[in-house]
């Protein structure tokens, strides 16, 4: 016998303030759609799929609406006998799960009420994935204050791998997947802009507004992705620390990079920066990189490209050399306890 329940609908706000004690957020969105950008952590339980989801859209607007409903019906059903095995027994009747599609309309509900029919309490959101994206839209434009500490300096000094070490930290060229320069997508695809919006907004939500938080310094675009210009204008005046590292040790963090690369991506990313370094050490780095030899190759795009063009106009408030990068780790940490704006 099933033990129905019946869907609870809860605006953004009341899902957003509990988002940390669902066991399971589902995104019922087509696959496509949920790619594309989705609410951290939701997983994509859809109820129809992208074929599916386009077909019922062209029955909807050349046949009729009922035929539509009476089309997605079945995809649904069909879809979630599949889901079912996947959420179940990995989800009891006593998980807390919430779930959205794209407005908040048919595909949410439906699925909705095949789960909640099953006895699993559905908790869903009114407004979909639409209203999600006007709060996260509106958060990133009106940011609230933060405390940042901007770890500035030159490229192989290390600050990415102390933002590992450290708490209370916005790692942007994570979320962003790039690591900042012309040759930073070789770790991968970005994700869209919509996707690294979501992605930021909850790792600030998650930053104690009353500490410190650490973050690099960028640019205003990291590869094909626009920081926020309000998030923008707080690290640039956030409490600014120079790390800087010996020659060597920088060499040695960023040579692995290149060993990622092949060669017709090594030969582009050069032929991009030829305008900032010379013929001579564009040439020398292409026929070091043929050789193997990336150590060398990091030594001549440092001095020569990367140092050249790296330019500040804003005065550090205190500089650390990070030859030893857990005493760095220390005195930031310090640093981090006594800073209050």
């Amino acid at each position: 016998m099933l033990s129905f329940r019946m869907i609870r609908t809860i605006p953004i706000e009341t899902f957003l303030e509990s988002l940390d004690s669902y066991d399971l957020i589902i995104d019922a969105r087509s696959p496509h759609e949920y790619t594309e950008s989705h609410i951290p952590l939701s997983q994509n339980f859809y109820a129809l799929n992208d074929e599916e989801h386009h077909q019922v859209g062209t029955t909807y607007k050349q046949v009729s609406p009922f035929e539509a409903r009476v089309q997605g019906a079945s995809f649904v059903c069909l879809n979630a006998a599949r889901h079912i095995h996947d959420i179940y027994p990995a989800f009891t009747p006593n998980s807390k799960i919430a779930i959205y599609c794209a407005r908040g309309g048919m595909r949410s509900s439906s699925l909705g009420t095949i789960l909640s029919s099953i006895g699993y309490p559905i908790d869903r959101v009114i407004g979909g994935y639409k209203s999600y994206r006007s709060v996260i839209v509106s958060y990133l434009e009106n940011l609230p204050s933060f405390n940042f500490i901007t770890l500035a300096g030159y490229t192989g000094c290390g600050k990415s791998d102390l933002l590992c070490e450290l708490d209370n930290v916005i790692d942007l060229e994570k979320m962003a997947n790039h690591y900042g320069s012309v040759f930073g997508d070789v770790i991968g695809d970005q994700p869209g802009q919509k996707e690294f919006q979501n992605r930021l907004a909850h790792a600030l939500f998650a930053l104690q507004r009353d500490k410190g938080a650490f973050i690099e310094a960028e640019s205003k675009r990291i590869g094909k992705i626009n920081l926020p210009s309000t998030l923008y204008k707080q690290m640039e005046s956030g409490l600014r620390i120079e790390i800087t590292a010996p020659l060597e040790q920088r060499i040695e963090r960023i040579r692995f990079m290149y060993d990622q690369m092949d060669e017709n991506f090594f030969r582009e990313r050069m032929e991009r920066i030829s305008p900032y370094i010379s013929r001579e050490d564009k040439s020398e780095s292409i026929t070091a990189f043929e050789n193997g030899e990336l150590s060398r190759v990091a030594e001549i795009l440092l001095t020569q490209y990367y140092d050249k063009v790296y330019k500040s106009a804003l005065k550090p408030s205190l500089s650390i050399c990070n030859d030893d990068p857990a005493k760095t780790v220390e005195t930031l940490k310090g640093i981090q306890n006594e800073y209050r704006r």
